[in-house]
C-alpha cells in the first residue's frame, strides 16, 4: 500500500506540472527513442497490441497505424484524460485507466509494449508483470520492453534489473531475444515467438 501511495503521489505531481511532464511530445531525445522503438518491431503490422503506461500517449500515436486494435492503459487518472484526447481520431484504440500488474487485462495479444514503466513497479511488481506479459503473447507474438537508464525515484527498481527480469521469463516462456539495444540513455529489447530475423522472414515468404 506503501508503495501504491508512492507511485500516486509521483504522477499526480508529474501532471501537476503540465500535460507534457516528460517532454514526449517536444524532445528530440524522446522523439529519436520512439523512433528506434517502432524501427526494432520485427512486424510491419500487429492484430491486437496492448501498450500498459501509456502516459500523455504519443507512442501510442504512434503505434496506432500499426495495430488493427490497440488497448493503452495507465495508473493516473490525468494521463488517462490526456491520452484519451490525444488518440481520439484512432476509433480502433481505446484507452483504460489500469493499475499494473493487479489490472491486467485477461486478453491475448500479439504485441505487447512496457515502455518505461516496469521500474514503477517493485520487484514483485515488475516480476509479476514480466510473467503476465510473456504469458498473453498470441503464438505469433511480440514483446517490447524499453527503459531509461539514468534512474529517478529511491523506490524505482533499476533498469537493468528489469531487463533483467523480463528476460528470464521470456526465456521461461519460449521467446527468442530478437533486439538486444544499449543505448547511452535507454535499454531496449525485443522478444519474439519466431525467432528468424526480419529479412529470413522476408526470404522465405
Amino acid at each position: 500500500m506503501e508503495q501504491l501511495t508512492s507511485r500516486a503521489a509521483h504522477f499526480d505531481a508529474q501532471f501537476a506540472r503540465g500535460t507534457d511532464p516528460w517532454r514526449y511530445h517536444t524532445s528530440w531525445y524522446e522523439a529519436r527513442k520512439r523512433a528506434l522503438t517502432l524501427a526494432a518491431l520485427p512486424r510491419a503490422l500487429y492484430r491486437r497490441a496492448f501498450e500498459p503506461g501509456c502516459a500523455s500517449g504519443e507512442l501510442s500515436a504512434a503505434l496506432a497505424p500499426r495495430c488493427g486494435q490497440l488497448l493503452c492503459a495507465d495508473f493516473a487518472p490525468r494521463a488517462v484524460e490526456i491520452a484519451r484526447s490525444r488518440l481520439a481520431s484512432f476509433a480502433h484504440v481505446q484507452v483504460e485507466r489500469r493499475a499494473m500488474p493487479a489490472d491486467w487485462p485477461a486478453a491475448r495479444f500479439d504485441l505487447i509494449v512496457v515502455s518505461e514503466i516496469a521500474y514503477y513497479l517493485g520487484e514483485a511488481g515488475c516480476a509479476e508483470m514480466a510473467t503476465l506479459a510473456a504469458t498473453a503473447l498470441e503464438a505469433d507474438g511480440t514483446l517490447l520492453c524499453c527503459h531509461w537508464r539514468h534512474g529517478g525515484e529511491a523506490w524505482m527498481v533499476d533498469s537493468t534489473r528489469v531487463h533483467d527480469i523480463f528476460a528470464h521469463q521470456a526465456l521461461r516462456a519460449s521467446l527468442h531475444r530478437v533486439v538486444h539495444a544499449e543505448d547511452a540513455d535507454f535499454l531496449l529489447d525485443v522478444w519474439s515467438a519466431d525467432p528468424l530475423s526480419v529479412a529470413r522472414r522476408e526470404r522465405a515468404c
